[in-house]
């Protein structure tokens, strides 16, 4: 075991057991293998294409629109 994760395994376990756990589902989600996402349907895509173009446009939502919602 490296000399970095020894450290922070030693100051882990002064943690709280809820903190404990936090650390531990962090290091884990970094070292197993990721889920493939779903694939996403064109109309997805097309709504994702659709905000970036916007976004690039600079066009976004007013601070009124968005304290509306």
């Amino acid at each position: 075991m490296s000399k970095l994760l020894e450290l922070a395994i030693a100051r882990s376990r002064a943690l709280p057991e809820a903190e404990q756990d936090r650390v531990a589902a962090l290091l884990l989600e970094a070292i197993e293998p990721q889920t493939p996402c779903a694939p996403l349907d064109a109309e997805t895509i097309e709504a994702l294409d659709e905000a970036l173009a916007q976004s690039e446009r600079g066009e976004f939502a007013s601070e009124e629109d968005i304290f509306a919602l």
